[in-house]
């Protein structure tokens, strides 16, 4: 029987150490006996025992040190049912296998075999003892894994196991030896038998699951880290979400304790910025190495240790899985010769088969999931690192990074470690599958096989053209996907001004133009993935064809044709078909990997920007004892918001902030760039000083604030600051939270100092309409609050936080003139709650400045007077001719201030008010709680009237009570506990929607009419085709084959019968075997070329094109109602991750699903055509297929939906922050923001995690449930082996052995399909909503209309949205032509709703709609009647008509493009100053400048670089809130509407541009209707009538004069009393 086993013989030299002493065995070191199909018991004790147990004990050593040195004892105890049983069970096997040793020698000192060799040899003695040190180690590490650890150690647990297998090999071999006389009685190896009885018990202990242990109840650790490495590598741990799943819909709570605590955000910043940092400083030491360091590289070294067993693995998966084919081979062999072999051997070639495959599939399970682990590691650890570098930027960076941008960062860039790792290990295992499978078929096809690897050679150039190619296509795809993402966030975030200016139009085509860029990168990237796929799919068949044509022409011996037997054949067939997969992984381990690394070399680009340059000011966190000393000293400082040294890029503009006026990239690099923003500034401030910043637009105010808290670059001199500052920005920046989180933000609530704060402040009577008072969740960007009241929280927020210095840019312009009373005489002014704090405010106003105890006057960037107020008026300079001429002519006294503000003032307690005042008591920490549900892009600077109601039943700013109502002493104090509000919680806006159960079958529909139908039918036809011709090329080899043995068998015959003539006909022609072979070959790789190209790079672009552009047409028509109650991020999400996903991996697990469906249905035909005995398994197997498939789509579905729920919360919180980025530095509040991003980044691992391990759960099911199909292949061949054609028997097999993958990966496939398809449901999800009014109808309107500007309202009523109260209530009134009318009223009373109304923002109120009834009581009538009459007036619809025509009645884009405004909040977008002016680009360059003209902007844009052509920053941040108010008005002059909205316009301007714009309106809309909304009541003094409106009814509308006359009945005279104006 030896000449049977042709592997060889010894491993080991032939040396006579080895052979004399160690071994002494007739059948030597082996490893196979010559005797038996067994291993040799010389091989088993040297191999199985002693080279196991060598590597146990280093393992074990180094376990122990990482434990002494490293290990944290969890101080939780131990589990003495476990530790003691385990320890007796170690100290039990070591004992045990010390007594065998002095068996051996005993046994071996007293007998001999036959041939007078000792009966045991020496290396068993040796092996025992290694075996025997191996458990004595294990037991002091088993000590302290109990101490430290809560889980089984996976060493113990795999020694084992590998003990319990190899002692249960050698007690076979003793078995066997002595069945064959070789070996005397049982009792000589007795000790093994109870070590192995033994290491049973402690097995059973040691793997024993240990959830119900108090340790890990205890512990609270997640489920894998209390998971044994059984439970891990078939994913047991993972189970009870699967039951949970299965029985039910899974929450978040199911699934909240997955993620390890190692993958967490923190620990994996902590590991890779430490070795970034390190990285950093070592290029800082070498000034000569101007070479970046490299981020990827830097995540590699950092999880290098990680990556070592991992690497291992993959090697050994390699190894095992090319051990397949030889058992095959054997197989083969065994079924063309079973005469000689028992059909045992045969049974334990196909046992080995299936236990190989096994092993592969948990390791390979196993070992992708650690790859996950590092993955979910180190994108947790980017997206850190990115928000906490953007927390940092300089001015200079901002310009290079908008908010767009660096939110690709995360969603794209960092994504692409989502799978980062598993394509990088492929490098390792790449070159090695291929180098085995190129040394196995040089075994079986002699040199042939160097034809075959040549041709392999040759295509090798044209992955390296793909590579170059790819890499340019995906470069310019991500910057064409950065600038859709900037602009559609800019857009959306400006939507309700692009649709009051009726732009939607223009800004679309802006969109769809970046998006055709994106889609035609998208589609080279798809032609050469088509063109490609014949390197990377083909290939293998090329090379197969290659390889046969030159062995069936030279491949036999002295290059006679070879002979193509079944095993030479289907055994170079499954190795082709295996080096298929290495070649095929190539291409997108290529493509991957290029992805990845320039995804992480756009996120190193960002990291590696300029930060702030914290030295500029040098800041001291207490307040001078002396308080002659000042807390902010500047000395002849110099500041700019251009970093001079650095270059800016042209091609970039300013990050979405609050409202820093950063320069664009333009203006840096001109001349006029060297001039400082703010030049030789000399400022002392004291503490408990009040501090006025007057001045111009545009002259530096609000640059002095910035560069007090650090925001602009130090050109020269000294700034220094002592104490904690607090920050108001001009334009409010208001958290998604609760409005008393919005408040205290992080610092500790005190009920008292919390109810004084919002007194001063003037909230108190907001929150009594408030649904829930302070606890009502304040919407995106503060959307459901006026822009006064976002005012005065932010003011409040900055009060409650206790600094020392107060920074207030502007803040009283956005509330009326009572309110501003009210907040000098209680919060800001001398007697105010924070008199005793040094208070700097940047102020357009002048009524304040007599009581301020400094006044710093800026002109052109310097400080051009300070002094006090007296002094400057004597002075009689630039600030005695501001005052002069626009001084308010009747100004209220002093004491009338605090008479009027007296009334409302409520008794203090004298300690409370100290301590606000002291400064010294706050305790300040670090706990915000900004969970919410939106995300912020923009801040929004709304008047006191101009937000919109999103709350479920109320309205928050046109309804109810008015603001603070300083002149009705009445009112009482309102107070914030949650008992007595009617709505506890108040959500504006609710979780995010996740739909439950399978994907609709609609879904696929609509992702198919997106391909095409005729796309996708075709595209089943050619898979179907191609795998026909690859079924065929091997059905073609199975019948040459059998052609050339019949011919040798007949030609046999008749040689051996000499009386007969020879009959045998001739071989078959070698062309024709090799034509019929190329042409099917041809035909596939043709047939692949086609699906290829018509998939990616034709209908993928159709349907990518088609879903986006009626995803961002219906966005752009839908309603302001949406975007109110809707967060950006969620929308920002769809436009990111969702389309990534419809534009790159649907269409990838679209064309994977058909290939593998038709590929295992080929597979199925011809298992079964070869052995129909695999009908009986084949149902039972269907069923368990469906059974799994059905319970991991049940759970795979909710956790990816989970998944992409998670993501808002982490943009929504990142967008957040960019937007407040300067109020977070300036209050050093960093760390309490970066906490809340690591616990969103957290919560999106978390669920990612659930995603990836619910694949790798039916990864494990799908592979081991495969295995059985080869194991029941390889049965029916053994024992049918009689009956089947071996040829027919190698085809089946061979195909069986991919069927494990192929199954796998089609069920895997198949659900991701599913799953990706919950992008498409998300997107059709918003395409599915109802859409405002048309754009355009039949209505033909009047040329030049309206060419009066005649409008009326008649009974007009609205809401701004069904479900709320009215806003508006029958509304009627007549507006004659060139009239100027004036609307005031109180926060509240609708002056923005009816503003909105006309342009049809909101829509009549319908009586279907109108809630039945109706809270309040009109003006002027009481009792039960009048309410009646009045609710049913209210309910009717009612009209707007201008010069005749009623407005509902045309077209939305026709009515807002007749109609100018200019809006509170000045909104620029991004793009030229052309582009703002006219984004049609319908007006010639002369028009544009004549209206800069007469908007006195034409100088200044005159003077910047490319004057029209100047680059507008996002959000026209490189302008100052002034000068894109007057850009504002020059988009008005261009309109020539006779009909002109003044929406606050001038509320952010000083008194001096004030008078400006008034005059130019005074003139150039001289025979315009103007309908003018201001809170300086002076600004409507001049008006022809003055409407009055009250809880949205026309109170009064009247000439000024008659209503100033009525005194005490009129509303308006006693707002205009408040103001001082009479």
């Amino acid at each position: 029987m030896a000449d049977q086993i042709v592997f060889p013989q010894s491993p080991l030299p032939a040396s006579p150490l080895f052979d004399d002493v160690l071994c002494r065995q007739s059948e030597g070191w082996g490893p196979y006996s010559p005797d038996r199909y067994d291993l040799t018991l010389c091989f088993e004790y040297s191999t199985l025992y002693g080279a196991v147990s060598m590597v146990t004990i280093l393992l074990l050593i180094a376990r122990y040190h990482y434990l002494v040195t490293y290990g944290v004892p969890h101080r939780l105890g131990r589990t003495a049912c476990i530790y003691w049983p385990t320890q007796i069970s170690i100290a039990l096997t070591a004992a045990l296998m010390m007594t065998q040793i002095g068996s051996f020698l005993l046994e071996a000192t007293a007998k001999k075999g036959d041939n007078g060799d000792p009966v045991v040899p020496l290396v068993a003695v040796l092996g025992c003892l290694g075996m025997g040190l191996a458990w004595i180690a294990a037991l002091f590490v088993n000590r302290l894994e109990h101490r430290f650890e809560i889980r089984s150690s996976t060493i113990i647990f795999l020694l084992y196991l590998t003990s319990i297998a190899s002692t249960g090999i050698i007690l076979h071999t003793h078995y066997d030896l002595q069945h064959n006389n070789k070996t005397s009685t049982t009792i000589q190896v007795l000790p093994l038998i109870l070590a192995l009885f033994v290491q049973l018990v402690g097995f059973t202990v040691e793997a024993w699951p240990r959830g119900s242990t108090r340790v890990q109840q205890l512990s609270g650790a997640p489920e894998y880290d209390k998971a044994n490495i059984f439970s891990r590598l078939v994913m047991y741990f993972f189970q009870p979400v699967v039951s949970i799943g299965i029985q039910r819909t899974l929450t978040a709570e199911d699934t909240a304790n997955l993620l390890s605590a190692g993958s967490r955000t923190q620990p994996g910043y902590q590991k890779l910025s430490a070795r970034w940092n390190a990285a950093l400083q070592k290029r800082a030491r070498n000034p000569r190495n101007l070479r970046p360091p490299s981020l990827f590289w830097t995540v590699m070294r950092t999880h290098l240790v990680a990556l070592l067993p991992i690497i291992f693995c993959r090697i050994l998966i390699a190894l095992l899985s090319y051990a397949l084919p030889v058992l095959l081979s054997r197989l083969l062999d065994y079924l063309q010769d079973y005469e000689t072999k028992p059909q045992s051997y045969g049974i334990f070639l196909a046992c080995s088969m299936f236990l190989v495959a096994l092993f592969v599939a948990l390791l390979y399970t196993y070992n992708r999931h650690q790859m996950f682990l590092i993955n979910i590691e180190t994108k947790a650890a980017l997206i850190s690192m990115i928000y906490r570098k953007s927390l940092r930027l300089s001015p200079g960076s901002r310009l290079k990074s908008t908010t767009g941008e660096i939110t690709n960062h995360m969603a794209v860039d960092a994504e692409q470690w989502n799978d980062g790792m598993v394509f990088l290990s492929t490098w390792i295992s790449i070159p090695l599958e291929i180098g085995i499978a190129l040394f196995l078929l040089y075994r079986f096809l002699g040199w042939s096989m160097i034809a075959g690897f040549l041709g392999m050679v040759l295509l090798l150039p044209l992955q390296g053209l793909q590579a170059k190619v790819f890499e340019s296509m995906q470069s310019r795809k991500l910057t064409a996907m950065d600038q859709r993402i900037r602009l559609t966030t800019e857009v959306l975030a400006g939507i309700k001004i692009v649709k009051i200016y009726g732009w939607e139009s223009a800004f679309l085509q802006r969109i769809l133009s970046t998006r055709n860029q994106e889609l035609a990168a998208l589609k080279v990237i798809g032609v050469l993935q088509a063109f490609m796929s014949i390197i990377f799919i083909s290939s293998s068949l090329i090379i197969s064809l290659i390889a046969f044509g030159v062995f069936a022409l030279w491949g036999g011996p002295d290059f006679t044709p070879g002979v193509l037997t079944p095993q030479v054949v289907f055994v170079s067939m499954t190795l082709f078909a295996m080096l298929r997969n290495p070649i095929a992984n190539l291409s997108e381990a290529i493509t991957s990997s290029i992805s990845l690394i320039i995804g992480t070399r756009r996120i190193q680009e960002f990291l590696l920007r300029e930060e702030i340059r914290e030295e500029d000011v040098i800041r001291f966190m207490k307040v001078p004892k002396d308080p002659r000393d000042p807390v902010i000293f500047l000395k002849d400082a110099s500041f700019t918001w251009s970093d001079l040294a650095t270059p800016s890029q042209t091609d970039n503009f300013a990050e979405n902030e609050e409202h820093q006026p950063l320069i664009s990239s333009e203006q840096s690099s001109s001349a006029s760039s060297a001039q400082a923003t703010l030049e030789s500034i000399n400022l002392s401030i004291r503490n408990r000083s009040l501090t006025a910043i007057v001045g111009r637009v545009g002259q530096g105010k609000s640059s002095l604030l910035s560069a007090i808290i650090g925001e602009m670059y130090k050109l020269q001199g000294r700034a220094q600051v002592s104490g904690r500052i607090a920050y108001v920005p001009q334009q409010s920046w208001i958290m998604n939270a609760t409005l008393r989180d919005n408040i205290v933000f992080g610092n500790e609530y005190n009920e008292e100092r919390y109810q004084h704060i919002l007194f001063a402040c003037g909230l108190e009577p907001d929150l009594a309409i408030l649904p829930a008072g302070d606890m009502t969740e304040i919407g995106e960007r503060g959307i459901n609050l006026s822009g006064g009241q976002k005012q005065r929280v932010s003011l409040a927020r900055a009060a409650y936080d206790d600094a020392d210095i107060y920074l207030l840019d502007d803040p009283l312009s956005a509330v009326d003139a009572h309110v501003d009373r009210h907040l000098w005489d209680n919060l800001l002014g001398p007697t105010g709650l924070l008199r005793n704090k040094a208070r700097v405010l940047v102020t357009h106003g002048i009524q304040h400045l007599r009581d301020v105890d400094w006044i710093v006057m800026l002109k052109d960037g310097m400080i051009a007077e300070q002094g006090n107020y007296h002094e400057l008026i004597k002075d009689k300079s630039i600030f005695y001719q501001l005052i002069k001429e626009y001084a308010t002519a009747r100004r209220p006294s002093l004491s009338g201030r605090r008479k009027s503000s007296a009334a409302i003032l409520p008794p203090q307690d004298s300690s409370v008010t100290s301590e606000l005042s002291s400064g010294n008591d706050f305790d300040n920490t670090d706990h915000h709680n900004t969970e919410g549900s939106t995300l912020l892009v923009s801040d929004v600077h709304d008047s006191d009237s101009a937000s919109f109601t999103f709350t479920d039943t109320t309205d928050i700013s046109d309804q109810g009570a008015g603001e603070t109502t300083t002149s009705n002493p009445e009112i009482p104090t309102t107070t914030t506990k949650d008992d007595v509000k009617k709505d506890t919680k108040a959500e504006l806006i609710t979780a995010e929607k996740m739909k439950e159960g399978q994907v609709d079958a609609n879904i696929f529909l609509v992702y198919m009419k997106a391909l095409r139908y005729r796309n996708a039918v075709l595209i089943w036809i050619l898979f179907i085709t191609a795998q026909a011709c690859l079924v065929g090329t091997s059905l073609w080899l199975k019948y040459w084959i059998k052609r050339t043995q019949e011919s040798q068998d007949l030609t046999n015959n008749n040689t051996d019968d000499s009386n007969d003539a020879p009959t045998a006909t001739p071989p078959p022609s070698v062309g024709l075997f090799l034509g019929v072979y190329a042409l099917l070959t041809l035909f596939y790789v043709l047939l692949y070329v086609a699906v290829s190209w018509l998939t990616f790079a034709y209908a993928r672009i159709q349907a990518s094109e088609l879903l986006h552009r009626n995803f961002v047409t219906k966005i752009m028509r839908l309603p302001m109602s949406f975007f109110d109650t809707t967060p950006l991020g969620r929308v920002l999400n769809r436009f990111s991750s969702d389309f990534t996903a419809i534009d790159d991996r649907l269409p990838n697990k679209f064309f994977d699903a058909c290939y593998f469906i038709v590929t295992v249905a080929g597979t199925f035909m011809l298992i079964i055509y070869t052995a129909p005995q695999f009908l009986l398994v084949l149902p039972l197997l269907l069923a368990a297929y469906y059974v799994i498939q059905v319970c991991f789509l049940r759970i795979s579905q909710v956790v990816t939906r989970m998944y992409s729920v998670s993501k808002s919360p982490v943009y929504q919180h990142f967008n957040e922050s960019l937007n407040g980025v300067s109020t977070i530095r300036a209050m050093a509040i960093q760390g309490q923001f970066i906490e809340g991003n690591g616990e969103r980044t957290d919560r999106m691992a978390n669920s990612s995690m659930c995603t990836m391990t619910s694949k790798r759960w039916v990864e494990v099911q799908l592979r081991l449930l495969s295995t059985f199909i080869l194991l029941f292949a390889a049965l029916f061949a053994v024992l049918g082996r009689e009956h089947l054609d071996p040829s027919l028997v190698g085809l089946t097999i061979s195909f069986a052995m991919s069927i494990t993958e192929e199954i796998t990966s089609l069920v895997r496939i198949g659900c991701d399909f599913q799953n990706h398809l919950v992008a498409v449901e998300r997107v059709i999800e918003y395409t599915d909503l109802k859409t405002e009014a048309p754009e355009h109808t039949n209505v033909i309107l009047p040329p030049n209309w309206p060419s009066q500007g005649h409008i009326r309202f008649r009974h007009y009523s609205t809401r701004y949205r069904e479900g709320l109260d009215l806003v508006l209530k029958d509304i009627s009134l007549e507006i004659l032509p060139t009239q100027k009318i004036g609307i005031v009223g109180r926060t509240g009373a609708g002056k923005s709703s009816l503003t909105l109304a006309l342009f049809r923002i909101i829509e009549a109120a319908s009586s279907s709609s109108s809630p039945s009834v109706l809270a309040g009581v009109g003006v002027g009538g009481s009792g039960g009647l009048t309410i009646d009459m009045r609710e049913e007036e209210e309910e009717n619809r009612g009209s707007i008509e201008i010069d005749g025509i009623d407005i509902s009645t045309i077209g939305l884009e026709d009515l807002r493009k007749h109609l100018a405004i200019i809006p509170q909040d000045p909104t620029l977008f991004a793009g030229t100053i052309r582009s703002n002016l006219d984004p049609f680009q319908e007006l010639p360059d002369h028009q544009l400048w004549e209206a800069l003209e007469r908007s006195h902007l034409k100088p200044f844009i005159s003077a910047l670089p490319g004057g029209l052509s100047f680059q507008v920053s996002q959000n026209g941040e490189n302008f100052s809130v002034g000068q894109r108010s007057l850009i504002c008005l020059a988009r008005a002059l261009l309109r020539r509407s006779k009909i002109l909205v003044l929406d606050e316009a001038t509320a952010a301007v000083d008194v001096e541009t004030d008078e400006l714009i008034q005059r130019t309106i005074r003139k150039e809309f001289a025979g315009t209707t103007v309908l003018t909304i201001a809170h300086r009541i002076k600004t409507v003094m001049d008006s022809d009538r003055i409407l009055v409106l009250e809880n949205g009814r026309v109170e009064e509308f009247e000439a000024p004069q008659v209503l100033l006359r009525r005194k005490g009945e009129s509303l308006f005279f006693k707002l205009a009393e408040q103001a001082g104006e009479i």
